[in-house]
């Protein structure tokens, strides 16, 4: 678990900004669940036989002798308030979340046991439509973030019914040939067959070309569930590319699973993965409710973005100052100007006026305003442009007295 220092943090608050922005206007709404669930919730929702259930999960005894869980993910958790709060009474629930998820594994770039997500549920929708909605909203937010080398991959699940047919001849093909299996997918091969199909061992994965598909197990309507999702798509200018061993983590997938991905991220190369789960509701005790989402995870996301996502924006003003009375008339200014919506950064060093210059230069502000004893003595300030696209510009100054603030904002925001 790492912290996020302020240079890293402004990065973040900009990405959430713009998702933000994204999630607005697609009509979504926020939802905000508890860090600590019970256990019951992701041992049933997720399932049992799941490594996040059986080797991933923060579970401890509360004083109350409850087994309570660090969320391991969020969609659990959003289906749960979904059912505990009726929202369904209000009709279909298009809800983003974003927050701390705990997971125990091996940390490495862009994981960590303490990780952050972005995520989107719709939830009851049965539409391909929605399907294709929820992909292209995650697409074009990756894309405004600044990410253009991202590949989606896609594949059907099949209905409960098609998935179980074909787990079990899975499972007689794997059985059949299980001393060729490496030893994680060897301890997979009676209890969760599926995973293996996402197996990273070389050996399993050359192994699986020569695995029943599950595409041969789907029915004609999975088939054109599927077929109808790629029209979509091509209809939206998406590119994708169909995976067949795509499978998930978690039991809860059904019809369309996907993810979007990147070269730039080794082995961990999913960024944002995703896909439909209409059996989920209906585990927890509600009633059959088709739902599909994604999450994002933030620390892999701003890996990718770099320094220009994550790039400080600069401040508008650099207030430079020395002596009493100058200090106090710089701090007045500086909050009217902030109450402006004026990026407004204050130099509190009390040095030269020259050291305080060079760190005004530094920080890029546009503007200094500078307050000395003779300009506070006459209830003025200096206001020197440091930077503009127009060379004349950048040596003009302007004097203002203090009470003139509406002309200083206007001057500033020309």
């Amino acid at each position: 678990m790492v912290d996020l220092l302020p240079a890293q943090s402004k990065g973040w608050q900009k990405i959430e900004l713009m998702a933000l922005e994204h999630f607005s206007r697609a009509g979504l709404q926020e939802i905000r669940t508890p860090i600590i669930e019970q256990t019951e919730l992701f041992s049933r929702g997720i399932g049992e036989n799941t490594d996040v259930v059986g080797k991933e999960m923060y579970t401890f005894e509360d004083r109350g002798g409850r087994s309570c869980t660090l969320r391991p993910e969020g969609t659990a958790s959003v289906a749960r308030a979904i059912l505990q709060h009726g929202l369904l009474n209000n009709g279909p629930q298009r809800l983003w979340y974003k927050g701390p998820m705990f997971r125990y594994e091996r940390p490495q770039a862009g994981r960590q046991r303490q990780f952050h997500q972005i995520g989107v549920e719709f939830v009851g929708l049965a539409s391909v439509l929605s399907d294709a909605e929820v992909i292209s909203i995650a697409w074009e937010f990756l894309k405004d973030v600044g990410l253009n080398d991202l590949t989606l991959e896609i594949n059907s699940l099949g209905s409960n019914e098609d998935r179980n047919l074909f787990k079990e001849e899975l499972k007689d093909w794997l059985n059949q040939r299980i001393n060729l299996l490496d030893e994680d997918s060897q301890k997979r091969v009676n209890v969760n067959p599926l995973r293996i199909l996402d197996s990273k061992n070389n050996s399993t994965k050359e192994l699986l070309y020569k695995a029943p598909s599950l595409n041969d197990f789907l029915s004609n309507e999975s088939k054109n569930r599927f077929d109808y999702l790629q029209e979509l798509l091509e209809n939206l200018n998406i590119p994708y590319k169909i995976n067949k061993n795509l499978v998930r983590g978690l039991d809860y997938y059904s019809h369309t699973a996907f993810e979007i991905t990147s070269d730039h991220l080794g082995s961990q190369a999913t960024v944002c993965g995703g896909g439909r789960y209409d059996g989920l509701i209906s585990e927890l005790g509600g009633p059959k409710t088709p739902s599909i989402g994604w999450a994002i995870g933030m620390e892999r996301l701003t890996i990718l973005a770099g320094e220009k996502i994550l790039h400080s924006k600069s401040p508008d003003v650099y207030v430079i100052h020395r002596g009493e009375k100058a200090e106090q008339l710089a701090l007045k200014i500086t909050c009217q100007l902030r109450a402006a919506n004026l990026t407004i950064e204050l130099d509190y060093s009390g040095s030269s006026f020259s050291k305080q210059f060079k760190r005004a230069d530094k920080s890029r502000a546009k503007w200094a305003i500078v307050i000395g004893e003779d300009e506070a003595s006459k209830d003025q300030l200096l206001m020197k442009k440091l930077r503009d696209n127009e060379k004349n510009e950048q040596s003009k100054e302007y004097i203002f007295s203090s009470v003139d603030i509406d002309q200083l904002i206007t001057k500033l925001i020309d």
